[in-house]
C-alpha cells in the first residue's frame, strides 16, 4: 500500500474549503469516500472532487473495507460517537480540534483508540505552516536568547445565528477560546517547546450574546521556564483587522502578521541586538496537504503521529482552565 485511502466524515465546512483540497495534493493519500448528513452537501462535494462513493450515514462509509483512515470534521458533539464507530471499524482517525466536548470525553476517545489499536491524530494544522517551523528552529537555536514572553491574537466575526453550533456549549464545548484560541495555545507551546503550568483566564460576551459561550476570551499562561504568554481570541473582531503572533526573548524578538489562519501566508520578522532587523523567509505551501501527508506517513510506515492525542488533550485542559479561572476568579495550576 503506497497510498492511504481516506473517508471524510462531515464533508462540508472546513473539509470542503481546506482539508479535501489539501488531501488531493498529497502524494500518499487518496480521497476515497465522503459523508455528510446533508445529502445535498455530500453530493455536491463528491461531484466537486470526483469522489464516487458518497454517503449520508457514517456506518455506510465505515463499512467500506478498503478505507484506511477517516478525517472527522463534524461538530464537536458528534466526535465521540463517530470516533468510537471508526475505531470499531479499524479505521485510523484524524480528528478535528477540540477532540471532545470536555477533557474527559477526549480522554475516552484516546483510550478507546488505544484499546482498538488504531492511530489517533488531532487537527492542529497551523504547526505545518513553514513560517512557524522556521520560528521554532530559530527559538530552538537561541536566536532571540531565552524566551520570556509571547503573544498571540486570533479573531473573526461570528454574529448570533441559530445555525452556528459553535455558539452553544452543548454542541461545541466552548466559544472563541475553544474554537480559535486553542490553535494559539497549541502553536505557542509547539514553537517554544514549552508547556503551560498555570493559567489565568477571562472570558465573556462583549458584542454578541450567545446562549452560553463567549465571544471574547484571554488566557495568561505561565510556562515551565517561568515566562508569561498571552492568548487572545475573539469572535467579535473582523478577520481583516489581522492576527498577530509574537515571541520575545532576552536578545530579540520574532513578530508575525497574517500567519494565523487557514492559508500559509503572512510576514515574519526577527529583530536581534546582534543582527538588527531581518525578514524570515519561508516556502509557502498547503498546511493541510502537509498535515494529511504526515499522518498518512504514520499509517504507512509507522512514523510518529504529527499531533498526538496527548497534545490535543493538554491543549483542551488549558482551555477548560481558562473557563474555570473565569468562573471562580482564581488561577489554575495544571
Amino acid at each position: 500500500m503506497n497510498k492511504v485511502k481516506w473517508g471524510i466524515i462531515g464533508c462540508g465546512g472546513i473539509a470542503d474549503k481546506r482539508t479535501i483540497p489539501g488531501l488531493m495534493l498529497a502524494e500518499n493519500a487518496e480521497c476515497a469516500a465522503v459523508m455528510d448528513k446533508n445529502a445535498e452537501v455530500a453530493a455536491k462535494v463528491g461531484e466537486k472532487y470526483g469522489v464516487t462513493r458518497v454517503y449520508t450515514e457514517v456506518s455506510d462509509l465505515l463499512a467500506q473495507e478498503d478505507i484506511d483512515a477517516v478525517y472527522i470534521a463534524t461538530p464537536v458533539f458528534c466526535h465521540k460517537e463517530q470516533a468510537f464507530l471508526a475505531a470499531d471499524s479499524k479505521k485510523h482517525i484524524l480528528l478535528e480540534k477540540p477532540m471532545g466536548l470536555t477533557v474527559d470525553e477526549a480522554l475516552e476517545i484516546q483510550e478507546y483508540c488505544v484499546k482498538k489499536n488504531v492511530k489517533l491524530g488531532v487537527g492542529f494544522m497551523m504547526r505545518f505552516h513553514d513560517g512557524h517551523e522556521r520560528i521554532r528552529e530559530l527559538i530552538m537555536s537561541k536566536a532571540i536568547g531565552e524566551v520570556v514572553s509571547a503573544y498571540a491574537k486570533f479573531n473573526c466575526t461570528s454574529p448570533v445565528s441559530e445555525v452556528k453550533w459553535r455558539q452553544t456549549k452543548a454542541f461545541s464545548g466552548g466559544g472563541t477560546m475553544m474554537d480559535m484560541g486553542i490553535h494559539c495555545i497549541d502553536l505557542l507551546q509547539y514553537v517554544t517547546n514549552m508547556n503551560a503550568k498555570e493559567i489565568i483566564g477571562m472570558s465573556g460576551n462583549q458584542i454578541f450574546k450567545y446562549p452560553d459561550t463567549e465571544d471574547a476570551a484571554t488566557a495568561i499562561m505561565r510556562m515551565e521556564n517561568g515566562s508569561l504568554f498571552c492568548v487572545e481570541a475573539n469572535f467579535n473582531i473582523p478577520e481583516e483587522v489581522g492576527c498577530k503572533f509574537e515571541i520575545y526573548g532576552t536578545e530579540g524578538c520574532i513578530t508575525a502578521e497574517g500567519t494565523l489562519g487557514q492559508t500559509e501566508t503572512g510576514t515574519i520578522k526577527i529583530s536581534t541586538l546582534s543582527n538588527g532587523n531581518k525578514d524570515i523567509k519561508y516556502v509557502s505551501g498547503n498546511m493541510y496537504t502537509k498535515e494529511i501527508t504526515k499522518f498518512s506517513d504514520a499509517i504507512l510506515s509507522d512514523a510518529p503521529i504529527p499531533v498526538t492525542a496527548e497534545e490535543g488533550i493538554f491543549n483542551q485542559k488549558i482551555v477548560e482552565a481558562v473557563y474555570e479561572s473565569e468562573d471562580k476568579g482564581i488561577r489554575i495550576v495544571l
